[in-house]
């Protein structure tokens, strides 16, 4: 990874990057090489191992796939490497038979009752991500904790590194003081990668049928969709914060976030 980019440079995967180097609200920025973001590692190939758990000092895995991905899919080449930590904290509401593609539909009355019934894009998925926060909130702050532990870096990843990946990134950002713009640019980079991500994932049965579903620029990442996912946060919980706060993170989880991303 140069000091150019973000992008760390992987045979196995394609949608893995830092978290470094993002502007924060008070002029700084975040710090690299702490947490990373990526898609399903299956793939990861000798070389790629050696350059995250050795070179990046990987030590920490936060797996946010669904159980049946899992079992599918199989154990990674890192979980066969002991200095690496798994934390599987599934996210599961996916819409899909097994994949963070996003839903087939959603219960608008249920996970956006504040909203005009009408189910366009735009509220499809902004639903489909708070059917995260709606359904497991015990994975999201467990795996943000998990996020935040400060004995080597940290990556989190699922299928495409998209949507589950994406909204628990910009949760972390947030934590960390990320600029909103920094939260959604980070979000829309995925979309810089899409062609290669959706190529690699309809290599797998698991996930081929999901994708083929639709058509591919269903699956890009839209700034409307984050902003809007924040915008609702920020309307009926202050915040991203005041939603964590609602749901057993305290003033010490914030600390210790923030100083992997910040300090």
């Amino acid at each position: 990874m140069s000091d150019m980019t973000r992008w760390i440079d992987l045979e196995g995967a394609v949608n893995a990057r830092d978290l470094g180097g993002l502007p924060t609200r008070d002029g700084d920025v975040t710090r690299r090489g702490r947490i990373f973001r990526a898609d399903n590692l299956q793939g990861l190939t000798p070389r790629d191992v050696d350059l995250l758990v050795g070179e990046r000092e990987l030590r920490h895995v936060v797996d946010l796939r669904s159980n049946a991905e899992v079992s599918l899919e199989g154990p990674g080449p890192l979980t066969q490497v002991p200095e690496v930590r798994h934390h599987h904290l599934t996210l599961f509401a996916e819409g899909g038979r097994h994949t963070d593609v996003e839903a087939d539909s959603i219960d608008v009355d249920r996970v956006l009752p504040w909203a005009e019934r009408r189910l366009d894009e735009e509220l499809r998925v902004t639903g489909f991500y708070f059917g995260y926060l709606r359904d497991r909130p015990d994975g999201v702050v467990s795996a943000l904790r998990a996020m935040a532990l400060n004995d080597g870096a940290a990556l989190v990843h699922c299928a495409a590194g998209k949507d589950r990946t994406g909204v628990l990134v910009a949760l972390a950002l947030e934590v960390a003081g990320a600029t909103r713009e920094a939260i959604v640019a980070d979000y829309v980079a995925t979309g810089e990668r899409l062609e290669l991500i959706l190529k690699r994932l309809r290599e797998s049965d698991t996930y081929r049928g999901d994708l083929d579903s639709r058509p591919a620029d269903d699956h890009m990442p839209r700034a409307r969709y984050i902003e809007q996912f924040l915008g609702v946060l920020d309307d009926r919980f202050g915040g991203p914060m005041g939603w964590l706060a609602q749901h057993g993170w305290t003033a010490a989880d914030t600390a210790a976030l923030h100083a992997r991303l910040r300090d």
